[in-house]
């Protein structure tokens, strides 16, 4: 367990009163239709988000040439992929020259299978808090805590902020399938990093159903599992952040220092 104290503010996981609608990306992508940037919010001390620097995505497998020549004009210069060895060998990533590729598996057992808490203990009350919530999905339920819970997670996490805040030319692009859940948990993390508040987190959530042109591609009790997974598990963010996800003060001041003006 690392010592040094990660210093974020507790009104972090406060929902506010923040009007916070993302507007629609600057770059559309005829084949990756939910990727934007996560740039432009507004930060709980009156900063913002830097934009052009990093951009969420679904699949980058079925990327046009026009799609390609984009992401060029873009800069983008990093992928990471948030997806398991199955998705990624059935649908390779389509990239133009000069991209690096960057695996962060969200399940990948190379860090072994360790959770922690009692897996019965989560999976138990993910089922109830579905059925009390009234969940479409309990599936998804179930696999947002699951993201917090389960060690391999935090490595893939981890490995992500740590390539952003460390990548020094060019924007970096990281994604999922459908760039909502593993992709949408994985920009809540950073954005609350980086101070935006927990309205605005839901509604860049949120924003995968329009984006996707389905209403039921997210439902915001599933963001609230695995927010509510942190507390119950660290008791606060900052120790999720420290004690959970392995990045010092350090790279939580890199991350700021990059994406912050």
């Amino acid at each position: 367990m690392l010592a040094t104290a990660v210093v974020l503010s507790p009104a972090l996981l406060v929902p506010v009163a923040v009007s916070a609608q993302p507007a629609a990306p600057d770059i559309q992508l005829e084949g990756a239709k939910n990727f934007r940037d996560i740039g432009g919010y507004l930060t709980t001390d009156g900063r913002r988000v830097r934009e052009d620097l990093v951009y969420r995505s679904n699949r980058l497998s079925k990327l046009t040439d026009a799609d390609q020549a984009k992401l060029t004009a873009a800069g983008v210069t990093l992928d990471v992929d948030l997806r398991n060895a199955k998705e990624r060998k059935d649908e390779p990533d389509r990239l133009p020259a000069g991209v690096a590729y960057k695996v962060a598996d969200v399940v990948s057992l190379n860090n072994g299978l360790g959770f922690h808490e009692f897996v019965p203990i989560t999976l138990g009350r993910a089922v109830i808090d579905a059925h009390v919530k009234g969940s479409s999905d309990i599936g998804q339920s179930i696999g947002y805590p699951f993201m917090v819970t389960f060690q391999g997670s935090d490595a893939a996490f981890r490995d992500l902020l740590t390539a952003i805040a460390q990548h020094k030319s060019g924007a970096v692009v990281y994604h999922c399938s459908a760039g909502k859940d593993r992709t949408g948990w994985a920009t809540a993390v950073l954005l609350t990093i980086l101070g935006v508040p927990r309205a605005t987190v839901n509604a860049d959530f949120l924003a995968s159903n329009t984006f996707l042109g389905r209403s039921d591609a997210v439902e915001q009790s599933w963001l609230d599992a695995s927010f509510d997974q942190v507390n119950r598990l660290y008791g606060s963010f900052d120790r999720y952040v420290r004690d959970g996800l392995g990045l010092d003060q350090n790279a939580v001041n890199m991350l700021r220092a990059k994406l912050l003006v």
